[in-house]
């Protein structure tokens, strides 16, 4: 069985002192000048953790919305600001931007990340990555071409806690792994106007919220072979709650639940021959994993920085100083496998998107 074990290039925690927490603002080589795509929550949260890292430069920002782009400069420092209905294509032609973090919502993300690499920029694209398993493949295939760095922006899998869990998977402790139970449900305000809800914009618990429980379905069981799902679709054709039951090799199951209509234990559940692991209270941001052998268990805790992003922003940084493509912790072929994953689910559920009808290809 072929199980998710690399690392992300920073070390993770041991709780008994053998290794600190790393410290993922700390330099790793030479300054990267970054542009960021978008003026919404997401990019404001990650902008804050990534004007922290010591070689992070903050270059230029776009919006749709001038005013946006501007006043958005002006609280972070970038120097330069663009904003237009197209104003991400004047960041792509930026020359003084190296790397580019594109937090628009889903249903933009092909056609921005496809300018930011056709302009020769390196890319990290919020997740979901894309739309559609096409589109993915697409911007895979350009970047490869184009030898420049792509990943899609699970942060989950950079934080210490997802590292040290994976590290005691991999030591054997719960035996061989047969079962992977994890849900992520909130109530989210019904509003066909907002990105959870907007299907134009790729709207949907899915594609929003099913990355994370993922996360470690993929790496206690690697990629599954095969899905069944059921869900709810509300009358703008958008899912507000997805059930999937997964296959894996060796015979192995996982289940995942997410909702935008109900409130779940967020919590992962990752059962071995010997025992199982358990983690929470979230399983998107763990503060640490309980492990419980026979009548033994024992509970692990990790400090959490308060920029848990940074980890990851650390992690595309150190790749792109190293001249390398992708990530060993986050390769594209693990993306690419979701986004087809999803695409099956969503035939299965009976969700569709604009970006269906195909988009465009990016050479």
């Amino acid at each position: 069985m072929e199980r998710h074990v690399a690392r992300p290039l920073t070390a993770p925690p041991d709780p008994h002192g053998g290794r600190p927490t790393p410290d993922p603002f700390a330099a790793t080589g030479p300054a990267l000048r970054w542009g960021v795509v978008s003026t919404g929550k997401i990019a404001h949260t990650v902008t804050t953790q990534l004007a922290r890292l010591e070689d992070a430069r903050l270059q230029a920002v776009s919006s749709r919305d001038a005013t946006k782009a501007a006043a958005f400069a002006t609280k972070y420092g970038f120097r330069a600001s663009y904003g237009s209905a197209g104003g991400y294509q004047a960041l792509a032609e930026d020359p003084d931007v190296d790397v580019v973090y594109v937090a628009t919502p889903h249903g933009q993300h092909h056609a921005v990340a496809g300018a930011m690499l056709r302009a020769g920029k390196h890319v990290l694209v919020e997740k979901a990555f894309t739309i559609t398993a096409a589109e993915a493949e697409d911007l895979a295939r350009l970047a490869r071409e184009r030898g420049l760095f792509l990943m899609e922006a699970v942060w989950t899998r950079f934080l210490p806690t997802y590292v040290a869990a994976m590290d005691v998977l991999e030591g054997g402790e719960l035996g061989p792994v047969r079962y992977v139970q994890a849900d992520m449900g909130f109530m989210a305000e019904r509003d066909p106007r907002t990105r959870l809800w907007a299907r134009a914009d790729g709207g949907g618990a899915l594609l929003d919220l099913a990355v994370y429980p993922l996360c470690w379905v993929i790496g206690a069981l690697g990629l599954p072979t095969g899905v069944q799902a059921a869900g709810n679709v509300n009358s703008e054709g958008v899912d507000e709650l997805c059930a999937m039951t997964l296959a894996h090799e060796g015979g192995a199951h996982s289940q995942v639940m997410v909702s935008f209509v109900s409130d779940s234990t967020r919590k992962a559940r990752i059962v071995g021959t010997e025992g199982y692991l358990e983690v929470g209270p979230s399983l998107s941001r763990p503060d640490g994993f309980a492990v419980v052998t026979g009548a033994a268990r024992r509970s692990e805790r990790y400090e959490l920085t308060d920029a848990p992003y940074a980890f990851q922003l650390r992690e595309v940084t150190r790749c792109v100083q190293l001249g390398l493509l992708e990530s060993p912790a986050m390769p594209l072929e693990h993306t690419l496998a979701t986004m087809r994953l999803f695409d099956e689910v969503r035939r299965q559920v009976g969700v569709s998107y604009p970006n269906d009808a195909g988009s465009p290809p990016t050479t």
